[in-house]
């Protein structure tokens, strides 16, 4: 090292210049003019006159950590709260963003499998692994809330929408029947439905007072959802996940198909089970639509 690479600042003792400090830190200028501008390491000191940027020696260990947290395609927000943290809290936030890289992938390994059996033609061996029936559901009295969701954010809003309702059935005469999710239109990674979480209650006049009072809040409704004949498949609580209940309406549109059937409204899920309780073999949904 150079002197012209060391600049001495009254209060703040040794700085370096950003070559001198990128040589430390095993990094191009390049990479920290860019860490800079992300105000993910804001240089020490920086000439006004020639625009020159110093750093202190100290900053090499922040600097070296945001360069591995990008190699974890860590978005810059994430890498921003890991290198504000300290300790244990810093190890916690990295172990919980590698979680989701971990649910994710396997989340993709799966979606993989799933069409990679589509593609080789092996749809019919998966849609055996479904035992189709039909069954007739007498008209219900239902509260409802809509959203428009993308199918990342589905399960966490299934699992809130289905508590309120299920709160708020509680002066609605009670629930009479299991909850369902009817999906309008596509959800995915690029349509957003929108979706209709609906739970069955006891008391119309007090569901509608419910759906009045409740406004525009979750875009809530109470409504005589009609006497329909489904065609459904039974599914275990691994089989909810996104991907693989995929299969189970493919399985039961095919059943559909060769049976003659026609559409009769949206398709839907119905959850007969305590969700908390089940394992993951464990029934707890139905894969449904309505058939004429």
């Amino acid at each position: 090292m150079t002197e012209d690479d060391v600049v001495t600042d009254s209060q703040d003792g040794e700085l370096l210049t950003i070559g001198a400090f990128a040589a430390r830190a095993r990094l191009s200028a390049k990479a920290l003019r860019l860490y800079d501008r992300l105000g993910l390491l804001t240089p020490a000191y920086v000439d006004e006159a020639s625009g020159y940027r110093h750093y202190r020696a100290g900053q090499v260990e922040r600097a070296r950590l945001v360069a591995l947290l990008r190699r974890l395609d860590m978005p810059l927000a994430r890498i921003a709260e890991v290198v504000e943290a300290e300790g244990t809290e810093a190890a916690d936030r990295l172990a919980a963003y590698w979680a989701d890289v971990e649910a994710r992938v396997a989340g993709q390994r799966t979606l993989a499998e799933y069409l990679r059996g589509r593609l080789s033609g092996r749809s019919s061996e998966m849609y055996g692994k479904f035992v189709v029936e039909t069954v007739e559901v007498p008209g219900q009295v239902v509260i409802t809330e809509t959203r428009h969701t993308l199918v990342h954010e589905l399960p966490a809003w299934i699992e809130a929408s289905l508590g309120r309702l299920s709160k708020a059935a509680e002066g609605c005469g009670g629930v009479v029947a299991a909850p369902f999710i009817v999906y309008h239109a596509e959800v995915s990674m690029e349509s957003d439905g929108p979706v209709e979480a609906c739970v069955p209650v006891a008391d119309e006049a007090a569901a509608r007072a419910w759906a009045e009072a409740a406004g525009r809040a979750h875009q809530a409704t109470a409504r005589v959802e009609p006497a329909r004949r489904l065609a459904y498949t039974r599914i275990t609580k691994a089989q909810v996940a996104h991907p693989q209940i995929l299969a189970a309406f493919e399985a039961v549109e095919e059943w559909m198909r060769a049976q003659g059937l026609s559409y009769d409204g949206s398709c839907r899920e119905v959850y007969f089970a305590d969700w908390e309780a089940a394992g993951a073999e464990d029934p707890v949904c139905d894969v449904a639509f309505p058939v004429r």
